[in-house]
């Protein structure tokens, strides 16, 4: 049984309400009140298990009311009630349950009521932030969050677009990001009012999961938007282009260098997310990550460590397949190792990814270079 306070100043209101609560089942009645602040006076005696609460009152905003509920009990939640759309960052800032937009189902109170319990139980402490139990971010490969070693677990989301919501405010590295921008990523061609609606809704969903996960983001109100603060916390793609600038600003290139990039690269930018936002970034650490292995395969080439000059250039066909220049270095390469079905292994892979998947002739070049390979194979078979 879960037990609740309503405080609105329209009787008619609190009528509804308590109609509805009673339809819903499972819900004792604490006490209602048209008065906010006797409502508050009463709150200690009351005990209730959540309260609902209206913005627009005489007397006493609800907005107010509210904050001076949070400091005599700091856990209880507190579900807005109202008409009104332009409070629902402010109910945000002051980690409500959930805000309700009059006139509100009873199918979207139930909704609600099925959160109170999660609400009552006392959220997980985040872990220590010692070097083995930092939680990551990752962001190459998909996007997920998770906790490393023995406590090795990812974030479970509530909603596809709270997982989005999250991988958007990261993608702009603690920068502030602009409500409509938001919105705009999220929910385009959708009507500006319930769009804010839904951003108010998965802001609070996105704090409770980061909260209840022990996961150290906080998401704070910046400007005319939101931004999160990571709190030092690890996340692939900044370290990632960390060693890129290495190699590509500074030129620098050693084997830790290669293999920190690849232990890195598991794929591209929010991968397989389907973020249109993502897009942009997406292709252009690709491209970049594609330079880094060609300089990568000057520097083993140039220095003969075949095993490794193989590898990068293996790692760059698996991103650019129809890549003809270094499908043909590689297929040099195996040649002039005594590699002849490796080499020609190659050539099948380059000539099915650029006239079967673009539907493009292979250059000259190319061609005159599979021919000999072709001839080569044939007569070692002989």
């Amino acid at each position: 049984m879960i037990r609740v306070m309503l405080i609105d100043d329209e009787e008619d209101a609190l009528d509804l309400l308590e109609i509805l609560l009673g339809q819903i089942g499972n819900v004792e009645i604490a006490g209602r009140y048209i008065n906010p602040i006797q409502a508050l006076e009463e709150l200690g005696r009351r005990a209730p298990d959540a309260v609902f609460l209206d913005i627009e009152m005489p007397g006493l905003k609800g907005t107010e009311a509210a904050r001076q509920i949070r400091k005599i009990s700091p856990q209880m939640p507190i579900i807005f009630t109202t008409a009104y759309v332009e409070y629902a960052v402010e109910a945000f800032e002051i980690q409500s349950t959930d805000y309700l937009l009059k006139p509100f189902t009873k199918e979207r109170l139930q909704n609600t009521m099925a959160r109170i319990p999660h609400s009552l139980l006392k959220p997980a402490a985040p872990l220590p932030p010692s070097a083995s139990f930092v939680p990551t971010v990752l962001c190459l490969g998909g996007f997920h969050i998770k906790w490393p070693g023995v406590m090795s677990k990812t974030l479970t989301w509530k909603t596809k677009k709270e997982r989005e919501l999250c991988a958007l405010l990261i993608h702009y590295e603690g920068r502030p990001v602009n409500a409509a921008t938001i919105i705009e990523a999220l929910w385009p061609g959708h009507d500006v009012n319930k769009a804010k609606t839904y951003l108010y809704t998965c802001l609070s969903y996105l704090r409770k999961s980061l909260v209840e996960g022990g996961i150290p983001i906080r998401i704070r109100k910046a400007d005319q938007g939101f931004a999160v603060e990571l709190d030092e916390l690890a996340v692939d793609i900044s370290e990632f282009e960390r060693l890129l600038g290495k190699v590509l600003v500074e030129g620098r290139m050693d084997d830790s260098l290669y293999d920190q990039l690849k232990g890195l690269y598991k794929g591209e930018y929010m991968e397989g997310c389907d973020f249109g936002w993502a897009t942009s970034r997406q292709l252009e650490l690709k491209s970049l990550y594609i330079r880094a292995l060609r300089q990568g395969y000057a520097y083993f080439r140039g220095r003969s460590r075949t095993a490794l000059a193989i590898d990068s250039l293996q790692k760059l066909i698996s991103l650019a397949p129809d890549s003809e220049l270094d499908g043909r270095e590689l297929i040099r390469l195996h040649l002039e190792l005594g590699n002849r079905n490796e080499a020609y292994r190659v050539c099948l892979q380059l000539e099915h990814a650029v006239r079967v998947q673009l539907g493009a002739e292979l250059e000259e070049e190319t061609q005159r270079l599979f021919r000999q390979t072709r001839e080569k194979t044939e007569r070692s078979s002989l």
